[in-house]
């Protein structure tokens, strides 16, 4: 089957001038006057949904026309958009939501993990045959999103201070009562009956509550990843995008030639391969999935990749997602760019940093705020020579 893919972005919404993150998210929603484009708990951050495509190309293209569209519109209220796990300069409020009924619930149930909710995160979705198929390729490739996760990481600061993290919203993530790695199904109605299980406790009180490293979309054909911080280059989100369709594609297969594959049922070490992906990033050591053992991350990507290259050939996205890799590798992770800008001026420049590369500037473009010449309002525009979708915003993916 052809595997269309899809993307759900969250930006912080900060004030040019200062870097800081502000509840200003209303007023940027009213500025755009465009269809996808919603708020979420907190009143700071915006959430895009991208077009369902059939190529990356169009895909980054889509996500890249996204950025344009909230950069422009951002500007003319003094404000900035960035697409990253945390932002550098934030406050806590604690109590301040968004203006709606589910949310004021979540806030007064949730109480310091909900004010502490000021994060992002890029979701993929990609299409599977129907919801059995879907559900029985979560065990499959649960092993595999770690990395996954150490490709994204983009939140090595929190309220003004480092983690010593590659992604701190991960920590901070996993602190809500069904975050995590998900479990194993023998299919759709196994799985909907935990969830009915999990909403009948009291612990949560939906399924849009259900914050599984993967799962099936309540509403699509898909299986949706989770794991991921948001991420300043859309460069990055095609490349995640690409590796989790290569994943999807990989599962289904197998599940055809073997519907139902052994699992050893030890899912430990999951959590444990994903604290070692937010801590380290790219630049120590991930969890082998094939082997349970530590290893170099570029390591573990390039067996990944080599793993997933037939799956990559029939989606037609090897040569995207391989070059794609192999740029991320030599740049490294955002989180490790903030962090050295940080180090080099102050954390004021890694918020400009993040707002460059959020506007579609490469790695070594991003100017100093001491030392530009131009308006920080000043948009670069694409840079990418591989973009021929369209870059609009568009419906759900």
């Amino acid at each position: 089957m052809r595997m269309r893919i899809g993307a759900e972005e969250e930006f912080h919404v900060v004030d040019v001038e200062s870097g800081r993150l502000v509840p200003r998210a209303a007023a940027l929603l009213d500025r755009l006057g465009a269809t996808g484009f919603t708020q979420e708990m907190q009143p700071s951050v915006v959430e895009s949904n991208s077009q369902v495509h059939d190529t990356l190309e169009e895909l980054w293209g889509d996500l890249s026309g996204t950025r344009r569209l909230l950069d422009a519109a951002a500007s003319t209220l003094g404000l900035a958009v960035v697409a990253a796990g945390t932002v550098p300069l934030a406050h806590l409020s604690p109590g301040e939501v968004t203006c709606d009924p589910r949310y004021r619930r979540m806030a007064d149930d949730y109480r310091r993990v909900a004010d502490e909710q000021l994060i992002c995160s890029a979701q993929i979705h990609v299409d599977v045959p129907d919801r059995d198929t879907g559900v029985r390729a979560m065990c499959l490739v649960s092993p595999w999103l770690a990395p996954l996760l150490a490709l994204s990481a983009s939140s090595p600061f929190w309220l003004g201070n480092d983690t010593g993290y590659a992604s701190w919203r991960t920590m901070l993530w996993q602190r809500w009562p069904t975050a995590g790695p998900v479990g194993c199904y023998t299919g759709a109605a196994d799985y909907d009956t935990a969830v009915a299980e999990l909403i009948a406790s009291g612990v949560v009180s939906d399924p849009g509550m259900i914050y599984y490293d993967v799962r099936p979309s309540a509403h699509q054909r898909t299986l949706e990843l989770r794991i991921c911080d948001a991420c300043p280059r859309p460069e990055t989100v095609a490349l995640v995008a690409g590796l989790f369709r290569a994943l999807v594609r990989d599962a289904c297969d197998r599940l055809e030639r073997e519907p139902a594959p052994r699992c050893d049922g030890h899912h430990e070490w999951l959590r444990a391969a994903t604290w070692r992906a937010a801590r380290s990033g790219l630049e120590g050591q991930l969890v082998d999935p094939a082997t349970r053992r530590a290893a170099p991350a570029p390591v573990v990507l390039s067996r990944m990749l080599n793993r997933l290259r037939p799956a990559l050939e029939a989606c037609g996205d090897w040569h995207v997602v391989r070059g794609l890799l192999e740029e991320t590798l030599r740049t490294g992770s955002a989180a490790h760019r903030l962090r050295r800008v940080a180090q080099q001026e102050d954390l004021l420049a890694s918020v400009d940093l993040l707002v460059a590369e959020t506007r579609g500037a490469r790695p070594r473009e991003h100017p100093s705020r001491r030392h530009r010449s131009t308006s920080p309002r000043t948009s670069p525009g694409p840079t990418r020579s591989y973009a021929h979708g369209r870059a609009t915003a568009g419906g759900s993916g």
